[in-house]
């Protein structure tokens, strides 16, 4: 279904599909005299939890994403992530408030399968990507978010040899920045460092985390557990989650560093975890998604890994890495399963 944001009746909308029956609810909790929001977070990192967010706020950052990409009156936008999220949410939110033509596709591992007439804005998770390549061409302004990019998926969208009028950025952002305040071009141009929008400061803590101050769409400083490398006040560098990172041997080690380089070198997806070990405090394993392959083993032996206790002790294939309901990878529930096949 498409929903023309600037000839709106939701009397005259048919809600057919349990999706478009969703997207329904939330434009009626969204035009009702409330002022809040409720929105769940995706539980990657920890429990899901749901929150309530001010109406005005989402508006705010709405504004800053649209003007940024420069859209305008009566463009076309795809929403293809669940709205029970604040992805889903502000991709509706951004269409109401710019006034854009909404086409509502069932979220799926191909969102744009069906997709056949140019488009002016999508966003997608970086697993959404990888399956629709085929039709990137056909969006003009394509933001992907939900989970870090991987170099294969980098290289596989340079292959694509797009025209340079389709962009396409990696988001920065969580449940509480109400989607985004940072974008990195991955295309045409590729840049190394996130730019933070208009009125967007950031820092670091005393851990060397990020700290965020959005006062359009947060009040707070907003600490992050992000470890990053600032390289002005509106740009900077993600290295990895501090939770994330393993001590083994005494050493610490950023698993994402580790999987962007081994995701260079094969396309199916790698995760680093440190397992509790006697002797190192944790063992640094490398679970990869797929068949077990010996020439998989013989490519990560041979990476150039910048430290010995880089290279992992051991190596795991597994059939499906588990995921969130919103495509991110969940290191938790990777935990839980390999545990539980001990």
């Amino acid at each position: 279904m498409q929903i023309d944001f600037n000839n709106l009746n939701i009397n005259q909308l048919s809600f057919d599909t349990e999706f478009e029956k969703k997207v329904g609810i939330f434009l009626n909790d969204w035009f009702s005299a409330g002022t809040m929001v409720k929105v769940q977070t995706s539980g990657s990192t920890g429990t899901p939890k749901v929150f309530e967010i001010e109406k005005n706020k989402m508006i705010n950052s709405a504004v800053m994403t649209c003007n940024f990409l420069g859209l305008e009156e009566g463009d076309t936008a795809l929403l293809c992530l669940p709205v029970e999220y604040i992805s889903g949410k502000m991709m509706v939110v951004r269409s109401i408030q710019r006034k854009l033509k909404l086409i509502v596709a069932e979220p799926s591992l191909k969102p744009v399968e069906h997709l056949e007439k140019k488009i002016d804005f999508c966003a997608m998770t970086p697993l959404q990507v990888e399956n629709s390549l085929d039709k990137l061409h056909l969006i003009k302004n394509l933001i992907i978010g939900g989970a870090a990019v991987s170099e294969s998926l980098k290289n596989k969208i340079f292959e694509l040899n797009l025209n340079t009028s389709n962009r396409i950025f990696e988001t920065y952002g969580m449940s509480e920045t109400l989607s985004h305040i940072a974008l990195r071009q991955l295309m045409p141009e590729p840049e190394e460092y996130f730019t933070v929008f208009e009125n967007v400061s950031i820092g670091l803590d005393e851990r060397g985390c990020l700290t965020i101050f959005a006062p359009a769409v947060n009040g707070e400083l907003l600490k992050t557990n992000d470890l990053v490398d600032i390289k002005n006040k509106k740009q900077f560098k993600f290295l990895g989650r501090i939770d994330n990172v393993i001590n083994s041997g005494g050493a610490k080690i950023f698993p994402e560093t580790l999987e962007a380089l081994v995701k260079k070198a094969i396309s199916n997806e790698a995760v680093f975890l440190g397992l509790k070990d006697e002797s190192l405090g944790q063992k640094l394993m490398l679970v990869i998604e797929g068949n077990e392959s010996d020439e998989m083993r013989k490519i990560i032996s041979q990476l150039p890994f910048e430290k010995n206790f880089h290279k992992p002790k051991e190596i795991l294939f597994m059939d499906e890495i588990p995921r969130t309901p919103n495509g991110k990878i969940n290191r938790i529930g990777l935990y839980e399963k390999i545990n539980a096949g001990k």
